[in-house]
């Protein structure tokens, strides 16, 4: 065992005082090599340094306290099992009544499924008037809003113009907002400079 000096764990297995198959090799090497034994002794002089540090016992609740600053990924799958099973019942009676609740709301889904399917052209009929009803209701009251924010003359000159008309009138509003907001900075800043 001359050709190579001893590896970290080598000289563990010595600092141990193993006695095992490859512990007799290793300890002829350290006769003959002495930079093999400058680094065993230089190991048992730290080791036998850290034996006379004290014990040191952390407070209580030490563990928890870390433990609560430490991020801890929970899995969607796991989170979402967790959910479940708080709400699942411990006791007998109780999981006995929730199963009877679930089969009922699950019979009631189940009705209201095919009953869906086998009337869906009343029901289709039915959310096309309650849309259209919500539709005509929504652009009653956007014209309201813009005829009273805008006034009646705007909106008649914009019912005549068509789509270009209204498009040239955003423009233009865009337009005076930009003016209005960076001539509104720079009297803040010229007032900030002066003060």
């Amino acid at each position: 065992m001359t050709h190579r000096h001893l590896l970290p764990n080598e000289i563990d297995l010595l600092l141990d005082e193993e006695s095992g198959f490859g512990v007799l090799p290793l300890r002829e090497h350290v006769r003959g090599c002495g930079d093999c034994r400058a680094r065993l002794d230089a190991a048992k002089r730290v080791a036998s340094r850290l034996a006379e540090v004290p014990l040191i016992s952390p407070r209580f609740g030490l563990a928890d306290r870390v433990m609560a600053r430490v991020p801890v990924f929970v899995p969607w799958h796991v989170a979402a099992r967790d959910s479940v099973t708080r709400w699942i019942p411990t006791g007998r009676a109780p999981r006995l009544v929730a199963a009877v609740a679930l089969g009922i709301v699950g019979m009631l889904v189940s009705g209201t499924t095919l009953w869906v399917a086998a009337n869906g052209d009343v029901l289709s009929m039915l959310t096309g008037l309650a849309g259209e009803g919500v539709q005509r209701a929504a652009t009653n009251a956007a014209g309201d809003l813009v005829v009273a924010v805008f006034g009646t003359q705007l909106v008649t000159v914009l019912q005549q113009s068509g789509p270009l008309g209204v498009g040239l009138a955003a423009a233009g509003f865009l337009g005076a907002s930009l003016v209005t907001v960076f001539g509104l900075r720079r009297v803040a800043a010229s007032t900030r400079a002066r003060s």
